[in-house]
């Protein structure tokens, strides 16, 4: 049986928006019909549910650390990076079943927010059954980290393992930041393959290319109340981004996260590599930590692929993809259609879902949210999401 929702506009974000269109769905949401407002009309169809507001596909967040909810408001805002890394050291022990309650909010926070498809960055087994038993497609990225060359091996190996325990959910093998992987933890990854996608943490402080350029700054006192020993490190006269990136594996697709001192030069350089590279914002993350957002008109300009995350409640204070479209709108005037490729199509490509996700497609089952209380077009301080399907 078709399920007929119409609305004052409807976003397929893959092709143009329809004014007072109509979508038809199967019982399972699956789309089979986009009709146009006068064809529509022509076909007198009935029982047509009309919204009050505008209809898009489920929502994808590419960046999300689940096993991180249980520290919502006990991180300090405005520290900077190494400030809050050091924090995160601090809290972040706590028992199973506080972990896991509050990674079951954050999930179930997720999908009233009509968030469909998230990439969550795991350093243990502890959120398999959450996501297992979730409505919503993980993506799960093991986090690899340790700096210390002499150590690659071993850690290589426990990852592996990490990997494996997370099935069947599909899970990858991904570097947490340059400034946290050795080159020879970079070589293990890159040979272990097996991926189609794969993440990391780039230029979210000013410190890490001061770090990786001059081996100078406040990473230099993070090591050393890590108690990690660097003298075998060398400044690279390089940015953390020029550095890293032609360690990272070939003809995956590569997300860089948080790009908040990202430069023209960086961007370029990574243009240039020939990899198949995706950019997520995490705006409020970014104003969490180091009060600050990346040079967006950079990103926009040069067209790149970018996509959108929340990182975790230990830097943010909801899960809410909508409300980091409403930061870079408010703080970079970003129009709504391209705010909302960003947090549906590209995201989806990114984590390889969007054979289903991503867009209102005959045959995908994207999901069905309702943005209302938009004005002519743009998103507003009380403008809200609700799920439809």
């Amino acid at each position: 049986m078709s399920i007929y929702l119409s609305a004052s506009l409807v976003c397929p974000v893959s092709s143009p928006p329809l004014e007072n269109g109509v979508i038809s769905v199967d019982d399972d949401g699956r789309i089979l019909e986009l009709i146009p407002a006068c064809m529509a009309k022509e076909r007198n169809l009935e029982d047509v549910r009309f919204l009050d507001g505008v209809l898009v596909p489920g929502l994808v967040n590419t960046h999300v650390h689940l096993e991180l909810s249980h520290l919502k408001g006990k991180v300090e805002e405005g520290t900077g990076l190494p400030g809050f890394v050091r924090q995160i050291i601090e809290q972040r022990a706590a028992d199973d079943n506080e972990i896991s309650e509050a990674m079951k909010l954050a999930d179930a926070e997720q999908y009233r927010n009509g968030i469909v498809a998230a990439g969550d960055i795991s350093n243990q087994l502890i959120s398999r059954s959450v996501k297992m038993d979730s409505a919503i497609y993980y993506q799960t990225f093991v986090e690899t980290m340790g700096f210390n060359p002499a150590m690659a091996d071993e850690i290589i190996a426990r990852v592996r393992k990490l990997k494996q325990d997370f099935l069947p959910l599909t899970a990858a093998i991904a570097p947490h930041a340059p400034y946290s992987v050795s080159r020879p933890l970079f070589d293990l990854i890159r040979a272990e393959g097996n991926t189609t996608c794969i993440t990391i943490h780039n230029q979210e402080t000013a410190e890490e290319n001061q770090f990786f350029q001059r081996k100078e700054g406040h990473f230099l006192d993070l090591y050393k109340f890590l108690g990690l020993d660097i003298s075998f490190f060398q400044a690279q006269q390089l940015t953390s981004l020029q550095y890293f990136l032609p360690l990272m594996p070939d003809d995956v697709r590569i997300l860089l996260v948080h790009n908040t001192f990202t430069s023209a030069q960086d961007i370029k350089f990574a243009v240039e590599s020939g990899k198949d590279i995706y950019w997520c914002l995490c705006p409020n993350a970014n104003l969490y930590i180091e009060k600050r957002l990346p040079n967006l008109k950079l990103f926009r300009q040069e067209g790149l692929k970018v996509t959108l995350g929340t990182d975790s409640l230990s830097s943010n204070h909801q899960l809410s993809i909508l409300e980091e479209m409403k930061t870079l709108h408010f703080q970079a005037a970003i129009p709504f259609d391209e705010l909302l490729r960003w947090a549906t199509l590209n995201g989806a490509k990114f984590l390889g879902f969007d054979q289903q996700l991503g867009s209102f497609e005959i045959g995908k089952k994207p999901g069905i949210n309702l943005i209302t209380d938009m004005k002519e077009g743009t998103l507003q301080p009380e403008t809200a999401i609700q799920r439809i399907l």
